[in-house]
């Protein structure tokens, strides 16, 4: 049996695709280790990885972050470099001492492709969002018109990734992030939901997402009979009590049963809630849109994924410039409004379209479904390392 290095950024939207994964080569009976940072370590472990704790985390203030400006993308980019000059090193002395047969690394990482090239064994991309190619850049469509390319932080960042790949010489390609495209790309999402979709060739594994066993196991009720809307702006950028009041105003002592999942905000900001409406720091989110009629939703591509998979109509209250896009693609295949007017009658009308929604969603659904998933993508990863 193979034995697989995972390494991730320490982010749940970039973890969690892989670890259904993880649990069939697992349940193959395969060996997996999984590099990440503290905060998404446990989750490997529990799909049945041995962790690899590197002292990594995301760049701090996340939720505070809006448009894509060149001085965040620079702020960004220094974060990288930083958390690689003390991760990499964790990375290639656990990793010289445990040979794996291959690296499956997150696609907006570059520790993992330099492992791969350091150890001389195949690496295989890990895309949890739009996949990227040399005629089509996601990058391209998160970054606003006037962009700043010639930025001074930019270029000075660009700089030093360019200065710190010079001093690997066992990189089969100097370029860290931009415009490398992995030899195998497992890419969780179906193909008909890639935008340029015509571009891609058999390099890229269409597998879709997939369900993992906590997913599955969780369990949650409805309170009444009334039709579910579920609302969640996701893990990171969610501090909205105002949009959270909003949704009160608007279906409060309505026709719906609200679930919000409002993260670490604090209850009392969005002031008493009617009988109908509920808030949780967290909620299973699967479980509940097994039960759910529409899913207001940040549209990270987890949600999106899982929402289609349920064959749930969307509204997108999109936060940031990647999340924008999956909203764009959704609203262009029929099966996302984006809400525009954050009023109680926007968003009730945006609920009301979502439902007309529902043909174009179901049928996706089912596309949806029938990717693969987890058995598909570890069919790829059985194929390259062989028997």
């Amino acid at each position: 049996m193979a034995h697989f290095a995972f390494v991730s950024a320490p982010a749940s939207g970039h973890v969690n695709p892989t670890l259904p994964l993880v649990e069939e080569l697992v349940r193959r009976g395969h060996r997996v280790s999984y590099a990440t940072g503290p905060a998404t370590a446990d989750g490997a472990a529990r799909a049945g990885a041995t962790p690899v704790v590197l002292p990594s985390e995301l760049p701090p203030d996340l939720d505070a972050r809006g448009e894509f400006t060149a001085d965040q993308l620079a702020v960004t980019l220094n974060h990288f470099l930083d958390d690689a000059a003390v991760s990499f090193p964790v990375l290639a002395a656990h990793f010289e001492q445990d040979r794996p047969d291959a690296v499956c690394y997150d696609s907006v990482t570059f520790t993992g492709r330099m492992l791969a090239n350091l150890l001389d064994v195949p690496e295989v991309a890990l895309v949890p969002t739009f996949a990227e190619n040399e005629r089509f850049s996601a990058t391209q469509v998160y970054l606003p018109p006037d962009f700043d390319h010639q930025h001074p932080e930019l270029v000075a960042a660009i700089g030093r990734m360019a200065e710190f790949a010079s001093g690997f010489t066992f990189l089969d390609d100097p370029n860290l992030m931009f415009g490398h495209v992995a030899p195998t790309n497992v890419v969780f999402v179906p193909k008909s939901f890639q935008p340029a979709a015509d571009t891609f060739d058999d390099r890229f594994h269409f597998v879709g997402p997939s369900l993992g066993t906590w997913q599955q196991a969780e369990r949650w009720s409805p309170a009444s009979d009334s039709p579910v809307l579920l609302v969640s702006l996701g893990t990171v950028f969610n501090s909205r009590p105002d949009f959270y009041r909003t949704c009160v105003a608007a279906f409060g002592d309505g026709p719906w049963e609200v679930v919000m999942s409002i993260g670490d905000l604090d209850p009392a900001l969005l002031g008493p809630l009617p009988a109908n409406v509920s808030a949780h720091a967290r909620v299973p989110q699967v479980a509940v849109l097994r039960h759910a009629s529409v899913f207001v939703s940040h549209a990270g591509m987890n949600s999106v994924m899982e929402s289609l998979h349920h064959g749930v109509p969307l509204v997108t209250v999109p936060q940031i410039p990647e999340q924008r896009a999956i909203a764009a693609r959704a609203a262009e295949l029929g099966v996302g409004v984006a809400l525009e007017d954050e009023t109680p009658d926007g968003l009730r009308a945006a609920v009301s379209a979502a439902s007309a929604n529902r043909a174009a969603v179901e049928e996706l659904g089912e596309v949806v479904r029938a990717c693969g998933g987890a058995r598909a993508a570890a069919d790829v990863l059985d194929e390259l390392v062989g028997p």
